[in-house]
This record gives structure tokens, C-alpha cells and sequence, in this order.
């Protein structure tokens, strides 16, 4: 019998803020042939968009496959569906009304299309302004697809080549941070990440550090007692259901020194307290990721880049990552969920002896 051609995956790619540098990477990624051994790529947007930036950047030589529907995606071709066939007015770095709604209208067609001939969603940078409308009134992707795909369960995780950070609270005013988190919601953000970890990034036994609120980690309640009331609870909760998870750790000694390369994830308390760090030494071919929902989303870590649009200057090397990343994690999803059907095709490897919370709490002593 001869052996079954696998399906290549198929990426569905939302076009973000069209004014931006989302399809300069777009395209810059798919000119490297190399790609299409991995996926079957397929924007939503527009092919006089597409061809625009084809003809105005001189490092761009590519040409595209015109199709109606996911279905008719052709594999080894750059496959872009219109969601508009109207004219459409193009203003590199210039945020605008009609960009919003053909980003919004972009990411609805794409998600609507998941697991309808597209395997994973791969998002350009949106402008999270000037996207706000009656049918998108979120801060960005994330809160977005957890309304869609798996609401209170979704974490976001900056994942790259140094580190994987995630937050406990994403897209908030930095004043309602101390109030919203809850010995209750970091624990379960430690579970997620842990889980994710596991099936997402392949790591067995993930090491999770828990990053501190307060400067010195509260410094045992002089500088603040969210450490002692709600994060260290969460911790030893976490132990107790045999989770690797240490902390709270001062991020600035942290991030300082080597200690956040000990660990496989990072829990920070903010936005800024993980993605500063992670965005400082991951820039160039960080991925931003968000797990916990049924299906796999990840996007560049970087925003719309309207300084640098139309000038032949973003790189594309996040956004490949991000297109790699999803590959690999819809593949993760689909072996794991092959051997939790049948537990004995674990490896020896798998079956090891378990390294105990005891035991690693000495070695980061």
C-alpha cells in the first residue's frame, strides 16, 4: 500500500492594517520558496493590495493564485481570497477608517474558514484604534478570539528563541492591575501555561518562573503585600498539583541576570513587565501566541510599523517565525492528541522518572 501523501497545512493569514507593513512581510516571507514545503499559505485581503507593494517595493518579485474559497488553495502557490474587489485607497503609515474595517473584515473571514479548509489562523499587525467598531470592541486579537474560541480559558504567550513569557492580565490600563489579579486567575494562568507548555511546545516537565507585582517582590510586605496574600498562594496551589512553578522573582534581578534562561515559561503579572524584556532581546523573530483556545493563532510580535511602511525596511523575520510556529504547534496538537488516544505508544522518555517540586526548589535556592 502505498504510503498516504500528509495534507500540508493550511494557513489562513488575516491582512491587518493594509497601511502598514503587513503585506511587505507577508510577501517578503512567502518569496523564499522554501515555505511552501511547510504550508499552504492563503491571505484574506486583496489581490490590488498585494499587488501594490509587489510594485512599489523593490525588493518584493513574487506572483499570487487568485481563489474564491479555501478549498481551491493551491499548494506551493501564494493564494490570496478577496474580501473586496472594490478600488482601494492605499496610504503607507497613515492609520484610516477604511483600513479598520477591511482588517476587521479580513480577520472575520479567516476565523469563519477555521477547520473549514484552514488548519491555523496567522495574524498581520492590526491598528487596535482604528479597527473599533460595533462588531470589534476588544483591545486586540487575543480577547477576540478567547469571545470566539474559548473566553476565560485564553493566555498570551510571547514565545522566541530565549524565552517564553506569558501574562496573567493582557490589554488593561496598568491601574487596574494590583485589583484584577486574584490568587484564583493567576492559578489558572500557571495551568494554562503549563498545559500549553506541554502540548503546544512539547516540553514534558515545563519550569515556570512567577514573576512578582512590586518592586523586590514586595520586599515581604514592605513594598506591597500582593506577593504574600495572592501570588505565593497561587504558587504553592500550583506545587501541590505537582506543577514545576517557583517565585515570586523580582523581574529587574531576573531578567538581569541568567535566571530567566533556567526556566521553559515565565508568568509575568503585566503586559510591559514580560514583553518589555522578551521584546528587547526576541525583536527580530519573536512570536506572539494565544493559547488555551481550540484553535492555533499566533502572529509577529511587532505592531503595524507605519514609520517604516512602503520604505523597504521591515523585516520579515517575525512574521515567519509566526507562520512556522503555527505549523509546528497544529502538528504538536495532532500527534499529541494521537497518543493520548492510546497512552502506550509513549515513549521511555515520557514514561521517566518524574523530578519532584522538592528537588528543583533546591537547585533555584
Amino acid at each position: 500500500m502505498e504510503e498516504e501523501v500528509k495534507k500540508k497545512v493550511r494557513v489562513g493569514i488575516s491582512h491587518g492594517d493594509y497601511n502598514g507593513i503587513g503585506y511587505e512581510t507577508i510577501l517578503k516571507t512567502f518569496q523564499d520558496e522554501r515555505m511552501f514545503d511547510f504550508c499552504t499559505p492563503i491571505i484574506y485581503g486583496s489581490s490590488k493590495l498585494a499587488a501594490y507593494y509587489i510594485n512599489t517595493i523593490p525588493d518584493i518579485d513574487i506572483s499570487f493564485n487568485n481563489i474564491k474559497n479555501a478549498n481551491q488553495a493551491v499548494d506551493g502557490k501564494l493564494n490570496i481570497l478577496n474580501i473586496v474587489n472594490s478600488e482601494v485607497k492605499v496610504e503607507p503609515g497613515i492609520s484610516t477608517s477604511a483600513a479598520g474595517i477591511l482588517a476587521f473584515e479580513s480577520l472575520e473571514a479567516v476565523t469563519q474558514d477555521l477547520e473549514h479548509g484552514v488548519d491555523v489562523l496567522v495574524t498581520a499587525p492590526i491598528n487596535k484604534d482604528n479597527i473599533q467598531s460595533d462588531d470589534f470592541k476588544f483591545p486586540g486579537h487575543t480577547e477576540y478570539l478567547a469571545e470566539k474560541f474559548g473566553k476565560d480559558k485564553e493566555l498570551m504567550i510571547l514565545a522566541g528563541e530565549t524565552m517564553n513569557v506569558a501574562v496573567v492580565t493582557g490589554h488593561i490600563p496598568i491601574k487596574d492591575v494590583a485589583s484584577t489579579i486574584t490568587k484564583e486567575l493567576i492559578s489558572k494562568k500557571i495551568r494554562t501555561f503549563r498545559d500549553s507548555l506541554k502540548v503546544d511546545f512539547g516540553i514534558l516537565k515545563p519550569r515556570i518562573a512567577v514573576l512578582g507585582l512590586n518592586p523586590h517582590a514586595g520586599d515581604n510586605g514592605l513594598l506591597g503585600k500582593e506577593e504574600i496574600d495572592i501570588i505565593i498562594p497561587a504558587i504553592e496551589e500550583a506545587k501541590e498539583d505537582r506543577i514545576l512553578a517557583f517565585g515570586p522573582f523580582p523581574s529587574d534581578g531576573f531578567f538581569g541576570s541568567n535566571d530567566y534562561t533556567k526556566f521553559d515559561g515565565i508568568l509575568a503579572m503585566y503586559h510591559d513587565q514580560g514583553l518589555l524584556p522578551f521584546k528587547a532581546l526576541n525583536f527580530e523573530d519573536g512570536v506572539n501566541f494565544t493559547a488555551g483556545i481550540s484553535i492555533v493563532r499566533t502572529s509577529p510580535d511587532h505592531g503595524t510599523g507605519y514609520s517604516i511602511t512602503s520604505k523597504n525596511l521591515a523585516s520579515p523575520n517575525s512574521f515567519r517565525a509566526a507562520v512556522l510556529s503555527a505549523v509546528d504547534i497544529f502538528q504538536k496538537r495532532v500527534s499529541n492528541k494521537e497518543l493520548t488516544k492510546n497512552p502506550l505508544k509513549l515513549g521511555k522518555a515520557d514514561r521517566g522518572r518524574d523530578v519532584t517540586v522538592d528537588e528543583l526548589e533546591k537547585e533555584h535556592k
